[in-house]
């Protein structure tokens, strides 16, 4: 069978086996926030047929190339083998292991230094991370998961300057990148490649337009702060965002936060799925611009959720979007 793609598994002992011909489909998913990538893939083999000594086990690294470039690699976490005439492989990317639990305590320190860290720790292996420049003036977890601890520091950065950022496994290699960098270099809708959306408007969840930040003082006295929007408030009434920060904060870093979290969050949440021809590529994280003539859309989302699905020679994706606050309108 020609294929687009080409899988190799390696069997840890010398062998390494090119599976491309026995694959009959395969789905790759990539998620945002806090989730390695993974790989379904099903191997068909005629019954009564030889396998010719092939044999997949957890733990087995795996690598698909998608038009002779990178598309995942990782490892086997499951095998469904039975008498039927299919395997079932299910695998991640290097993200996975950080599910781990452990403590981890630092002063004065970014989210990519955090990242670094973690990744340390446990051996993987790292690309590029960006400079997050905001310093968090203290990380303490106890008994957290590291992708947790992770996640936490990039909130805070994001909550400090504005600023997002996307972490993720470029084939092999920890990443992260400002999601500025991350623009798509295509554009979806009625004449490129889609055949499906929907869209959603909703200010059900994470839409806020009263917000309140508390610091506790030295002296044990709780200080509040509000950032309020009448304008939406009387369209929507109150819909309050509330959190505790870090005692060390000054009044006038805890009102520009205030700000920008009522910038950020003080709009109707617009969500757009769609379903497409595959294009190379594309993952979670990513800035793409959606034109639906239809719709009166012409505006970049960011992609929570991407499905690519390979069948045969067939290359289809799903996509979970969200509007995000640059490209136009």
């Amino acid at each position: 069978m020609s294929a687009l793609y080409e899988v190799l598994i390696d069997n840890l002992d010398g062998t390494l086996w090119n599976v491309t011909e026995s694959i009959s489909q395969m789905t790759w998913k990539t998620s945002r926030i806090g989730k390695p990538s993974s790989l379904e893939a099903t191997l068909v083999y005629a019954k009564g047929m030889d396998r010719g000594g092939f044999k997949a086990e957890n733990g087995n690294p795996i690598q698909v190339k998608l038009d002779g470039k990178g598309f995942f690699l990782g490892r086997i976490f499951s095998v469904d083998d039975s008498e039927e005439a299919s395997i079932q492989l299910l695998a991640y990317d290097q993200l996975r292991y950080l599910s781990e639990s452990d403590t981890y305590i630092r002063k004065n320190i970014r989210a990519d230094e955090v990242i670094l860290d973690q990744c340390k720790a446990i051996g993987l292996t790292v690309g590029k991370l960006a400079n997050t420049v905001h310093r968090i003036p203290k990380v303490s977890e106890d008994g957290q998961k590291r992708i947790d601890i992770v996640n936490r520091a990039l909130d805070s950065t994001l909550m400090a300057n504005g600023d997002l950022y996307v972490l993720y496994d470029d084939f092999g290699k920890v990443t992260l990148t400002h999601v500025r960098d991350m623009a798509a270099d295509i554009v979806l809708g009625d004449e490129s490649l889609v055949y499906g959306y929907k869209r959603k408007k909703s200010i059900e969840d994470d839409t806020y337009n009263f917000i309140k930040l508390a610091r506790d003082n030295k002296d044990g006295v709780r200080q509040e702060f509000v950032e309020p929007d009448k304008g939406s408030m009387n369209r929507w009434g109150k819909l309050q965002y509330y959190q505790k920060v870090d005692e060390k904060l000054n009044e006038q870093q805890i009102r520009e936060m205030a700000k920008r979290l009522l910038a950020v969050k003080n709009r109707e949440q617009q969500k757009f799925s769609l379903e497409a021809l595959g294009y190379p590529g594309l993952r979670a994280g990513m800035k793409v611009q959606v034109t639906v003539d239809k719709l009166g859309l012409n505006r970049f989302f960011l992609i929570e959720e991407c499905t690519h699905k390979l069948d045969g020679n067939k290359h289809t994706m799903s996509l979970e979007m969200k509007v995000v606050a640059d490209g136009p309108e």
